[in-house]
């Protein structure tokens, strides 16, 4: 019996390590040692943010804002279709659906959050956002942006199982960022310190096994699916693509 309990306490703890991030809080990156500091109150850094936030708060009803409020909840899959030209669901592609999911920058984007507690740019003002003006989103920092860091995070991961569409993808995922800044949840240096803080950890969860060990089974699964995954509708993914081209700043 004991023999027996031994056993299942293992494969407990080896499902938890399965199911865990990829860097263990002890191997994560300082994020407040490498990204630069917010822009001081005033500086022209900071002008720029605020003028970036007033001039964008006029692409509200248009299709960039849909994209947008879109962007706040998406899943990786939805939001990557257009540029990975291929629509795949969690059901059809449960090994990459995993590998996306156990992938986050949130223990290092949290510490900086924590370490210079940004206002985020929309309070104090009566300007629209295109998602909903939580006290939680209130109170959680505006830099770095932690959905700019995870979208760019999930796009390098992204072009590297599929190199081929790597130009399409790593846009939608610069897109995706800037979706932050367009929504006015976020100011332009959050969304740009987000991208830094992507690239940082994206050399940091390739020095994990099990990353490793996970992209292999993302590659085999879509080497499977191939050709037998339909096509994202193609209407759609010109009216995203001629949207995404407009610059909003």
């Amino acid at each position: 019996m004991l023999l027996l309990a031994a056993l299942l306490t293992l494969g407990a703890v080896g499902q938890a390590e399965d199911e865990g991030p990829y860097v263990a809080p002890d191997r994560m990156p300082d994020g407040v040692a490498i990204l630069p500091p917010p822009p001081i109150p005033g500086s022209a850094a900071a002008r720029a943010d605020r003028a970036i936030f007033d001039a964008t708060r006029s692409l509200r009803g248009t299709p960039r804002w849909r994209i947008a409020t879109e962007d706040v909840g998406n899943a990786p899959l939805d939001r990557f279709a257009c540029a990975l030209g291929v629509t795949l669901t969690p059901a059809r592609a449960p090994a990459l659906a995993r590998l996306l999911d156990r992938a986050g920058t949130g223990d290092l984007v949290n510490r900086v959050k924590a370490q210079y507690r940004t206002r985020r740019p929309y309070l104090d003002t009566d300007a629209p956002i295109c998602e909903p003006k939580t006290a939680h989103l209130a109170q959680n920092g505006d830099y770095p942006s932690g959905h700019a860091a995870n979208g760019w995070l999930e796009g390098l991961i992204l072009a590297e199982l599929m190199p081929a569409r790597a130009t399409a993808i790593l846009a939608r995922a610069r897109a995706y960022g800037e979706s932050r800044a367009v929504c006015g949840a976020h100011s332009l240096s959050a969304v740009q310190a987000g991208w830094m803080a992507g690239s940082v950890m994206f050399p940091q969860i390739n020095a994990s096994p099990a990353f490793q060990h996970d992209m292999a089974a993302a590659r085999r699964e879509l080497v499977s699916i191939g050709a037998r995954a339909g096509a994202p509708d193609s209407g759609q993914c010109q009216a995203e693509h001629a949207a995404l081209a407009a610059r909003p700043w």
